[in-house]
């Protein structure tokens, strides 16, 4: 009955642990593909904010080159920008040129025809991120053309998503690997030599490593053709060696290289170094007569307790350089290193990231910790305690650091609300508000955290472990005895006319029986050995179990890990997520230079309140765009007949540059209907066209409306 029942409590007391972990496991996947199910092709951290020609002009003769105006630096190759005639044959030299400021520019080939000609852009972003649009302009006037405007999923697809992923692995690969080595060397030194604990630390430079080269790799198709053919392309990975960013995963690469050596020491010398110290310190009372005789084990004690420190003291500043390079490859390649105040705002991203791992990193060591250490070796309260106020710290730098972060990226409280940046900062900022206050719960069940209930469980699970395994191993002997008995009997009541038969038969039963003999032994061994097994896992768990503090904080931390979980992955998408203060300032500028293609047609409901004073006038500007402009109004009866009145006056007023008013008086052409040519329009933008209208020597009204020209 102990054999049958004994496996199966092993299973029961492990399954609870590998239960919260593969949960674990299931939420971060659910994670990944909620965001890669909904991602869109990485937005822009660049935006065109102005070009000439404008959107949609129509200019009376061929220009001579094609500027493009961004609202931040950007980088550009022989092909970024392409300008394409009505019939789809590049026009242009192919050479893009930086004009000055965030404007850029190609030349022309001489002796355009008229029609309608597409410009398509792509280019890459100062923060690393594709950028791709197209508009068109026509000379002379508008035609048909046979390009397609379709829109290019630069940075879209499957190595888009492939490169989402990588980001992803890349940012829990450095969590994992600075602040598991952080929460050892700070918290837990014991903890260098917990094989769970170095796994995870391992796990994380693999991770950050493996990640870094695969988006090194998909690198040259995500900022170009996103064909997945071109991930192995070598001319591009060469290409991309000379860019910003392609020169911070190379970095990198060679920091990491810099922490493997970090990583063979901490858990190598460091670990058995402090092996050492715990051996030593379990024989210290057997030595402490000889240690009262002489001076000699004091002074080596005192050596080896400076050396402890010394290296210590090495490993953190050696981890700590490494942590910061590793921070820095991502803060002077992204947001940071590009918009206001660049300069402040890549140390303080260095910051944040490492207080982010710090905090999250240290968080799955101390869950590693309490679920996977073994019994001997379980974390003791003082650790708990230290990573608590370590945490608090981590906490505070990131609040302050995120404060100036969100400030710089959002600008104003409506790019809170109504940019998609914005929105997920919002998220994310609720995000760490659940955390901050599960981590409050676990700052009180550190508070509870005993080391009398562990030692007490210890000797209790002892006892329980040396009755439980004592029987199976008494039973086992007493099966073993008998085995070797019949056939002694049988050789000593052999006749002796029948020896030679019998000692015959009696050596082949000899053989037969030490075969099955061995055969069951291990049987028997094996099944003692899951038995003991079993044992020891219910030992670890009555040790785990024995403080209720100690279980109640597991589960605190548990609920901590879960939400990180999905912070990070928001977190991801925030990153390559054009920032508010960019989308908002774009928006803008592009509202401002918007550009329409035919006339402008507006009507304006009047009512000067004397007789027959009701009407509508109606005013078109042909073509509504910056200069001269062709401009009639007709003037109609609510029952839609024309009629004349005294006077018709027009004003353009453009308010957000105090332009205006610009009067315009037309001139009567026929019943109802005024006109005026010539009408200039000095700049694009939101104008105020007012229409004065009087019907009487004393009845007048002025109506206004707005309407886009330029």
């Amino acid at each position: 009955m102990t054999q049958a029942i004994a496996p199966r409590a092993a299973a029961t007391t492990t399954g609870g642990a590998a239960f919260r972990v593969r949960a674990l496991l299931l939420l971060l996947l659910a994670v990944i593909g909620a965001v890669l199910a909904g991602a869109a092709p990485a937005s822009a951290h660049a935006a065109l904010t102005g070009s000439d020609p404008q959107q949609g002009a129509v200019v009376g003769r061929a220009p001579t080159q094609v500027s493009l105006t961004f609202s931040e630096k950007v980088a550009m190759s022989d092909n970024s920008v392409r300008v394409l005639d009505p019939k789809g044959k590049r026009v242009d030299t192919g050479k893009a040129t930086d004009l000055g400021g965030t404007t850029y520019g190609v030349k022309l080939h001489s002796g355009l025809p008229d029609g309608t000609f597409t410009v398509t852009y792509q280019v890459v972003s100062a923060d690393s991120h594709p950028v791709s649009g197209a508009f068109t302009f026509s000379i002379g006037a508008p035609s048909q053309t046979s390009v397609a405007l379709s829109d290019p999923a630069v940075g879209g697809g499957v190595v888009g998503a492939l490169y989402g992923v990588g980001r992803y692995v890349s940012y829990a690969g450095f969590i994992l690997l600075v602040g598991g080595a952080a929460f050892v060397l700070a918290c837990w030194q014991r903890g260098a030599g917990v094989r769970p604990v170095q796994r995870l630390v391992v796990s994380g430079w693999l991770a950050l490593t493996g990640a870094t080269l695969a988006l090194l790799l998909l690198r040259g198709s995500y900022v170009g053709s996103g064909k997945v053919g071109d991930i192995f392309d070598l001319t591009l990975l060469g290409q991309v060696l000379q860019t910003k960013a392609g020169a911070a995963l190379v970095s990198r690469l060679l920091l990491l290289a810099a922490g493997a050596l970090f990583i063979a020491v901490l858990f190598g010398a460091y670990a058995r170094r402090d092996e050492a110290d715990a051996t030593d310190e379990g024989d210290a009372s057997g030595r402490s007569d000889a240690s009262d005789k002489g001076d000699g084990s004091d002074k080596g004690g005192v050596d080896a307790d400076a050396e402890k420190r010394d290296l210590t003291f090495g490993l953190a500043i050696g981890g700590a350089v490494v942590a910061a390079g590793l921070a820095a490859s991502w803060a002077m390649a992204e947001h940071a290193s590009t918009g206001i105040q660049a300069g402040l705002a890549m140390p303080v991203d260095v910051l944040h990231l490492l207080a982010v791992a710090v905090w999250l990193g240290g968080l799955s060591a101390l869950l590693v910790a309490l679920f996977r250490a073994p019994a001997e070796t379980q974390i003791d309260a003082v650790a708990v305690r230290r990573f608590s106020r370590l945490a608090f710290g981590s906490v505070t730098v990131l609040a302050a650091t995120g404060i100036y972060q969100s400030w710089r990226q959002v600008g104003s409280w409506s790019a809170l609300t109504g940019t998609w940046y914005g929105q997920l900062l919002l998220i994310k900022i609720g995000l760490v508000a659940v955390l901050v206050g599960i981590a409050w719960i676990s700052r009180r069940w550190t508070a509870q955290l005993s080391e009398a209930p562990q030692a007490k469980a210890l000797a209790t699970a002892g006892a329980t472990v040396g009755t439980t395994a004592g029987a199976p191993a008494l039973a086992e002997l007493r099966t073993k005895q008998p085995t070797k008995v019949p056939a002694n009997s049988r050789d000593s009541s052999s006749g002796g006319s029948d020896s030679r038969n019998a000692d015959s038969r009696d050596s082949n039963s000899g053989h037969s029986n030490s075969r099955d003999s061995n055969s069951g032994d291990s049987r028997r061994a094996a099944q003692l050995a899951r038995q003991q097994a079993a044992v020891a896992t219910t030992r670890q768990k009555r040790l785990r179990d024995a403080d209720p503090a100690r279980a109640g904080l597991r589960r605190s931390v548990l609920a901590e890990a879960g939400v990180a979980v999905v912070l990070l992955a928001v977190t991801t998408v925030l990153t390559s997520t054009e920032p508010g203060r960019t989308e908002e300032a774009a928006q803008q500028a592009t509202s401002s230079s918007s550009q329409r293609s035919g006339p402008l047609s507006l009507k304006l409901p009047f009512d000067t309140g004397g007789q027959d004073g009701k009407g509508t006038a109606e005013v078109t500007l042909d073509p509504a765009r910056v200069g001269g402009n062709e401009m009639h109004v007709f003037v109609e009866r609510p029952n839609g007949k024309a009629f004349d009145v005294p006077e018709v006056k027009v004003a353009f007023t453009l308010e957000a540059k105090k332009i205006g008013p610009l009067p315009v008086t037309p001139d009567r052409i026929a019943t109802g209907h005024w006109s005026a040519i010539g009408v200039q329009i000095p700049m694009a933008g939101d104008w105020e066209i007012a229409v004065t209208v009087r019907t009487s020597d004393i009845d007048q009204t002025t109506v206004t409306k707005n309407a886009k020209i330029g």
